[in-house]
C-alpha cells in the first residue's frame, strides 16, 4: 500500500505595505508617548538649540517640555484669554505668543513674566514669528491685518491691510529679514516686503488657508487650505507646480522634515502624510485617534509631536541603536566536525545503506489519512489557524472539494461549529485570492442549512450576510469580465499593421526579400 501524500499547501503573494527606505525610516519609533492638555492643542514648536525643549499651546497656557519629560517644565499662563500660538527665537533663548485678546507677549525661557507686550490687534492673534534678524516680530490676527514690532522699542514699524479676512498662518524667511509669508480666510497666500511697505507676491490657494511653511531656500512655498496642499514656485512669481489632494478634510498643519526631503502634513481626518519633495508623491502615513491640529518634529526627526482637537499630545521617540553584547562568545565545534564523512565516494564493494528520514504530519494530514474530514476541518477553522495562517484554512477545503467530500464535512454541524465556519468565509469571502475555492465553500453551506433557516437568529443573520457576499461577489466578477472583454477589443483596435515578407525576383533574376504591410 502506497504511503499517503500531505495535503499541498498553496502559498499565496504576501499582501500588504510595500516595504521602502521611507517606511523602514519613519516606522523607526517607540510606541507613542499620550499627554493630556486643557484644551484642543493649537500650535506645537520646538526650540531649535538644545536640548530641543518644546512649547504646547493649549487654552489659555503655553507648557515646555523637555524633549523626554512627561511633565512640563515651565508654564506660561499670564495671559488675559486663550492663547493661540508660540514660537521659539533662533536662539531658543526668548519665546513670543499671540492670544484671542489680541496681545502679542515675549517670553524669556528662564523666567515666568513677559518682558515685552505688543498691543495694536484688536483681535485674536493666531500667528507670530521672529524675523531672520531676531530682533522683530510678525504677527497676524483676526482683524484682518498683518504687524511688524520691534523688540528693543516694543514698538509697531508697520500695518499691512491687504487681507480681506482672518489672518490665520504665517512664517517668515530664515535667510531675509524683510520678507514673511501670512495665509488668511479671504482665500490668498502674500508675501509682504518690509522695505516695499506691501505684499511683492499674492497667490491664489482657492480655500480658506489655514497654514504656510517657506522652505529654507526660500524658492519654494508650501500652502494647506480645504483638502488641498499646494507648492508654490516663488522665484517665478509665484508659479503653481504642483496640487495635492492626499487628504480627505481640512489639511491644518505643514512641516518639512530635518533633511529638507520630506514635507508633512496634518488634517482633521486624523492622518499625518508624508510626501518627498522631488517627487511630491505620498510615501509614508501615520494614523492618529483624533482630527489634528498641530504637528512638529525635532532635530533630525528624533521626536515627532502631534497635537489634536481632544486635547490629547502624542509623542513619539526615535529607537535607539541596539547595542551589540560584548561577552565572549562560546567555542563551538568546528564546520569541518558536521561535514566529515560527507563527500565519501561509494566504492565498487561496499553496500550503502540510507537511514530513512521519518516525516511527521501535521495533526489535520493524521485526520485526513484516517478519513475524519469533519475533524480536519475543525482543526483548521480554530482562531489560530484562520487568522495567523488562513491559506492552511482554504488549501484543506480546496482539498476536501477534490476528494469530494466537503458537504460531507460541512453537514451536520451546530449552532457553534456553523458559526465559526460562516464567520471565516464572511472575513475572507472577497480575497480576489481566496475567492474561488471560498465561493463553492459558500455554495454548498448555503444549500445545505438553507432549509433549517430561522431556528436561531445568530446563524441566520450571518448566513444572509455571507448570501450578500457571494452574490455580490459573483456580480463584481461578471463585471470584471465584462471590462475585460472590452479591453481587449481596444487593444485589438490599436495593434500596429504587422509587417509581412515577401520573396520577389528582381530584374537579374535573383530573389529578393521585400516587406509588405498587411
Amino acid at each position: 500500500m502506497a504511503g499517503y501524500k500531505p495535503a499541498a499547501i498553496q502559498t499565496y503573494p504576501v499582501l500588504g505595505e510595500k516595504i521602502t527606505q521611507d517606511t523602514l525610516y519613519w516606522n523607526n519609533y517607540k510606541t507613542p508617548v499620550q499627554i493630556k492638555e486643557f484644551g484642543a492643542v493649537s500650535k506645537v514648536d520646538f526650540s531649535p538649540q538644545p536640548p530641543y525643549n518644546y512649547a504646547v499651546t493649549a487654552s489659555s497656557r503655553i507648557h515646555i517640555y523637555g524633549r523626554y519629560s512627561q511633565e512640563p517644565i515651565k508654564t506660561f499662563s499670564r495671559f488675559k484669554d486663550t492663547a493661540y500660538c508660540a514660537t521659539f527665537r533662533q536662539d531658543g533663548r526668548l519665546l513670543v505668543a499671540g492670544s484671542e485678546d489680541g496681545g502679542v507677549q515675549l517670553f524669556d525661557i528662564s523666567g515666568r513674566a513677559p518682558l515685552r507686550q505688543f498691543e495694536g490687534h484688536t483681535k485674536a492673534v493666531h500667528t507670530v514669528d521672529f524675523t531672520a534678524d531676531k530682533y522683530h516680530v510678525v504677527s497676524g490676527a483676526d482683524d484682518y491685518t498683518v504687524k511688524l514690532w520691534d523688540i528693543p522699542n516694543s514698538k509697531e514699524i508697520l500695518t499691512f491691510k491687504e487681507h480681506s479676512d482672518y489672518v490665520r498662518c504665517g512664517c517668515a524667511s530664515k535667510l531675509n529679514p524683510d520678507l514673511f509669508v501670512t495665509g488668511s480666510y479671504d482665500h490668498t497666500v502674500k508675501m509682504f516686503d518690509a522695505r516695499t511697505n506691501k505684499s511683492v507676491i499674492s497667490v491664489e490657494h482657492g480655500q480658506p488657508v489655514e497654514s504656510v511653511l517657506l522652505f529654507p531656500s526660500g524658492s519654494l512655498l508650501a500652502s494647506a487650505g480645504g483638502r488641498y496642499v499646494k507648492i508654490w514656485d516663488m522665484l517665478k512669481g509665484g508659479q503653481l507646480l504642483v496640487s495635492l489632494k492626499n487628504h480627505h478634510k481640512t489639511v491644518t498643519c505643514l512641516y518639512l522634515s530635518s533633511s529638507g526631503q520630506r514635507l508633512l502634513s496634518g488634517s482633521l481626518d486624523r492622518k499625518v502624510k508624508v510626501y518627498s519633495t522631488t517627487s511630491y508623491k505620498v510615501v509614508h502615513s501615520f494614523d492618529y485617534a483624533a482630527s489634528i491640529l498641530s504637528l512638529a518634529l525635532a532635530h533630525e526627526d528624533e521626536t515627532i509631536v502631534v497635537g489634536m482637537t481632544n486635547g490629547i499630545l502624542s509623542v513619539k521617540h526615535r529607537k535607539s541603536e541596539a547595542k551589540k553584547d560584548s561577552l565572549p562568545r562560546r567555542r563551538r565545534p568546528a564546520y569541518r566536525t558536521f561535514i566529515k564523512g560527507k563527500n565519501y565516494m561509494k566504492q565498487r564493494d561496499d553496500i550503502l545503506i540510507n537511514r530513512p528520514s521519518k516525516k511527521h504530519l501535521e495533526l489535520y494530514d493524521r485526520d485526513l489519512k484516517n478519513f475524519r474530514v469533519s475533524k480536519a476541518l475543525d482543526r483548521v477553522l480554530e482562531p489560530s489557524c484562520t487568522i495567523k495562517t488562513p491559506e492552511i484554512t482554504v488549501s484543506i477545503i480546496k482539498e476536501l472539494n477534490r476528494r469530494g467530500v466537503l458537504a460531507n464535512a460541512l453537514a451536520g454541524r451546530d449552532e457553534k461549529e456553523i458559526s465559526r465556519v460562516l464567520n471565516f468565509l464572511i472575513r475572507n469571502l472577497s480575497q480576489p485570492r481566496f475567492a474561488p475555492v471560498l465561493i463553492n465553500a459558500a455554495e454548498i453551506i448555503i444549500d445545505i442549512y438553507l432549509p433549517v433557516i430561522g431556528q436561531s437568529p445568530v446563524v441566520d443573520k450571518k448566513f444572509l450576510l455571507l448570501q450578500g457576499l457571494v452574490e455580490k461577489e459573483i456580480d463584481y466578477q461578471r463585471e470584471l469580465l465584462e471590462t475585460l472583454g472590452m479591453m481587449d477589443m481596444l487593444f485589438a483596435t490599436m495593434t500596429r499593421k504587422e509587417s509581412t515578407s515577401v520573396l520577389q525576383h528582381t530584374s537579374d533574376g535573383f530573389l529578393e526579400n521585400r516587406k509588405m504591410e498587411s
